[in-house]
């Protein structure tokens, strides 16, 4: 077999999808100031959901359909403790994915969305939870799948939002100054660092909220789906 023959077609298109998903969804969060002044704060939400959303769906359908593309490195399905971890981390990556202390009715751009710079609930145990919540998704879906079309999507999806990180970070600090350095120096990016060095302290009535319900839900109905189609 030649060194090569795992690369598919499907390795490429999914590369340049990802890449123009990273374009356009850093490229648009970095011109939210100038956006928003042009067209205000709600159009510019709309219009960056309806730019990143139709590719974000497209490229989650194309990963379902090409997962076992290439070349397959392990294959670890038909052991149970496996499919148990795997489970676990896939809930556990949707309740860092949801950072439940953003507001619903901003995201939908039905209230005028905001920057809050939080320092409560997920974000006191990581100011990144999304890159947290998609670097452990990566991790169970590659343990599960194990091809190399999945090996090489979840590194370029854990490359982007470290990118991400520090984009975020940058444009945030520039944006706010001290009041973000503040929020910036009592969080971490990694997971509990801040509450284990007394940054932070963990109040788990925080979490106590409804949007976690439906975090809960969205899990169920997901653990459901791959049932179905897994």
């Amino acid at each position: 077999m030649e060194l090569t023959a795992w690369l598919t077609t499907s390795h490429l298109i999914m590369l340049g999808l990802l890449l123009v998903f990273s374009v356009f969804h850093s490229g648009l969060a970095a011109l939210r100031t100038w956006g928003e002044a042009k067209i205000g704060v709600r159009f510019y939400r709309i219009f960056f959901v309806l730019v990143n959303l139709p590719i974000a769906i497209f490229l989650i359908v194309y990963f379902f359909y090409h997962r076992y593309d290439g070349l397959i490195l392990w294959q670890f399905q038909e052991f149970l403790a496996v499919k148990v971890v795997v489970w676990l981390l896939s809930a556990i990556s949707f309740f860092f994915l949801y950072p439940s202390t953003f507001n619903l009715l901003e995201i939908a751009a039905i209230n005028e969305p905001k920057v809050h710079l939080h320092k409560t609930g997920i974000l006191r145990v990581c100011r990144h939870p999304q890159m947290v919540g998609q670097v452990i998704w990566c991790i169970a879906h590659t343990l599960w799948i194990g091809s190399s079309f999945t090996v090489m999507t979840s590194l370029i999806l854990i490359t982007y939002h470290l990118f991400a990180i520090w984009h975020g970070d940058y444009r945030l600090e520039k944006l706010y100054g001290e009041q973000f350095i503040y929020a910036k120096q009592r969080t971490s990016i990694v997971p509990f660092l801040a509450i284990l060095d007394g940054r932070q302290t963990l109040l788990l009535n925080e979490f106590l909220r409804p949007a976690y319900v439906g975090v809960f839900g969205f899990i169920l109905l997901i653990w459901f789906c791959h049932l179905q189609l897994f």
